[in-house]
């Protein structure tokens, strides 16, 4: 087992500049140096791609609920207005390009510095930058799932159903996009008095059509949970980039490199849930802070 390193300065700073302390970040990579190193990234890591996040850089929840799983399942108002907010807001997602910080970390992953990617974004933008070897552990909002005879189809078709049953609709949002806020679950914020009319396409067999992503209240499955945990196994090194570790499917790697005295790093703009646990804290733009310790690495 690695032994767990600490450094004589504890590489937290109060400071929130664009590159972060240059204590911290040379204690970052002194880390990593020699090391293999496993990435855990969150929605902080898509934000430079204009994706919003659940929560600010002081860890406040925003004010705008996430989409629950029973929820969607159970109630037909509930897929309604999911449904639509997702068909204004899916472009938006469908054309965001991977930013400075996706590309870095792919490329220490070509330089053998860092062995995967686990993520818990759903946008896809890892495999956009090029990472190989990456686990999604909320799925991917590209894809789309029948919870009632498993048939699958991609976004893009669903978009296509969408508008044929709603091209009216549409063209009323359309003519309001000026004042529509993108959402950070692939959707878009719209009034609470928009949806009556919005028409939900079933799958062929009758059955609801969902995205395959993991809902809030619903389980990421084992296999996925397991693909994860053999990066961690094959590592020296968990580095945490763009995630406050709210949420437990995240976190729990957290707890499993405790457990294996596997040193933690995080590189985050806010409060996290492993601050306490961490040999290095970098706050900073991931945008400028991956790709610097890309080039430092590489």
């Amino acid at each position: 087992m690695p032994k767990r390193f600490f450094f004589g300065m504890l590489a937290s700073t109060e400071e929130r500049s664009d590159s972060g302390s240059t204590d911290s970040v040379g204690a970052l990579l002194a880390l990593m140096s020699g090391r293999r190193t496993v990435a855990l990234t969150g929605a902080g890591i898509s934000t430079e791609s204009g994706i919003p996040d659940y929560r600010g850089p002081e860890g406040r929840l925003r004010k705008r609920a996430p989409v629950q799983y029973n929820d969607f399942v159970r109630s037909e108002g509930s897929r309604r207005r999911y449904w639509a907010r997702s068909a204004v807001g899916w472009g938006r997602v469908r054309t965001a390009n991977p930013n400075p910080a996706h590309i870095g970390l792919a490329a220490l992953e070509s330089s053998g510095a860092v062995n995967g990617v686990i993520t818990q974004n759903v946008d896809g933008l890892h495999h956009a930058a090029g990472s190989r070897r990456v686990v999604e552990l909320h799925g991917n909002l590209a894809h789309v799932v029948c919870l009632g005879c498993d048939a699958r189809l991609t976004r893009a078709e669903m978009q296509e159903r969408l508008a044929e049953s709603n091209a009216l609709w549409l063209a009323e949002r359309e003519a309001e996009d000026g004042a529509i806020e993108s959402a950070p679950d692939g959707d878009a914020d719209l009034g609470d008095d928009v949806y009556d009319g919005f028409v939900v396409p079933a799958c062929g067999c009758g059955g609801v059509l969902k995205p395959d992503v993991v809902f809030f209240g619903e389980n990421v499955p084992k296999p996925r949970v397991a693909e994860a945990w053999s990066l961690v196994d094959d590592a020296e090194l968990l580095l945490i980039l763009g995630s406050s570790l709210t949420v437990f499917s995240g976190r729990r790697f957290v707890y499993g490199a405790g457990q294996r005295a596997m040193p933690v790093a995080v590189v985050n703009l806010g409060p996290t849930r492993a601050d306490d646990v961490a040999v290095v804290k970098v706050e900073g733009k991931l945008g400028r802070l991956v790709p610097l310790i890309a080039e430092r690495l590489g």
